[in-house]
């Protein structure tokens, strides 16, 4: 499925029926009485967060949703019928801005939650309403109002406990098809993963891990793909900076790290008080133990909580895992 973050739409409520002008026939009563009904309101427009949902391509080709007007009011004081509200789901995580004034409207931070957008516009009242001890033949009725309308600006930004960050070929795609049930594209060159993916971790404690699209020099500029899918990691607990220890890799792992880094603050400068823990991938590719603590060393020196794991071989991801699982749990019982 194409994955598409960002829509404009315009929604409009129903319009509010009219109220009825009417009066009573009757045998033997030449003047019967006022009897014109209500009119019925108009449909409102409400927004509902689905947790089987992971992408806007529902709106990319729909634009304008209108609900359904209210009918109008008619004789022997029958009121019409209210107009249908429209129900548009949305991904968890979507966030709904006022597109002409920017405000944000709604921030679907669970399933199930609603957002009523625009209201639909009331009935108008019959001529029976405004029978009065002065006035007990009122030949006039209210016209419904109109609904309310807005042009919206749709943003999902996913919502994920980990969200893996770093290089393409850092093995990120791989980590998350082995410790979820995810199906993300892998291949050995860059910029295989086109969009961001979300799977579950289970366990005794499980959490949501995000693999979003690989970064390089210059993404928060617009350089590779980085400045589409950085927003993905706004909202997520943890970052895991996963560097591959492939010896084909010409930078040093601890180079590749302050690149990573530096786009990382250089987009959104409040990254720098995000928990993070460094992920070392591709163990299986290095036999010289000396090397690899080489390699770790950097990042000891600079106070980091560093792993060495293999996606292929398993190893170390247990113990990965664990502390993801733990650190998560305690941010949570804070």
């Amino acid at each position: 499925m194409k994955f598409i973050d960002e829509a404009l739409i315009t929604v409009t409520a129903g319009h509010g029926g009219k109220g009825c002008v009417s009066f009573r026939r009757e045998k033997f009563v030449p003047l019967g009485g006022p009897n014109g009904g209500n009119g019925g309101r108009g449909g409102h427009v409400i927004f509902q967060s689905d947790e089987g949902m992971s992408t806007l391509i529902d709106f990319q080709y729909l634009r304008h949703f209108e609900a359904e007007r209210g009918e109008h009011g008619m004789g022997s004081m029958k009121d019409g019928k209210d107009g249908q509200d429209i129900i548009i789901k949305v991904p968890v995580g979507t966030l709904i801005y006022n597109n002409d004034t920017g405000e944000l409207l709604k921030d679907f931070k669970e399933g199930e939650e609603h957002f009523l957008a625009v209201k639909g516009g009331l009935g108008g009242r019959g001529n029976t309403f405004f029978k009065s001890s002065i006035n007990q033949a009122p030949d006039h009725a209210q016209p419904g109002l109109p609904g309310e309308e807005k042009n919206l600006r749709l943003e999902l930004k996913l919502l994920a406990d980990v969200g893996l960050i770093g290089f393409p070929n850092a093995g990120k795609s791989t980590l998350l098809s082995v410790t979820t049930h995810a199906k993300p594209k892998i291949a050995d060159y860059p910029f295989t993963t086109l969009t961001p993916h979300l799977g579950v971790v289970m366990g005794y404690h499980p959490f949501t891990m995000a693999d979003i699209p690989g970064l390089i020099e210059g993404a928060h500029e617009g350089v590779g793909l980085g400045d589409r899918f950085l927003k993905h990691i706004e909202r997520t607990g943890i970052f895991v900076h996963l560097i591959s220890l492939s010896p084909d890799e010409v930078l040093p792992v601890e180079k590749r790290y302050e690149m990573i880094r530096k786009e990382l603050l250089h987009f959104n400068p409040e990254f720098e008080k995000k928990n993070e823990v460094i992920a070392l991938t591709k163990k299986d590719l290095i036999s010289n133990e000396d090397e690899l603590k080489k390699m770790v060393e950097p990042f000891k020196k600079m106070g980091r909580k560093v792993f060495v794991i293999s996606a292929v071989t398993r190893a170390g991801l247990d113990e990965f895992l664990d502390y993801l699982r733990e650190t998560l749990g305690d941010k949570q019982d804070q």
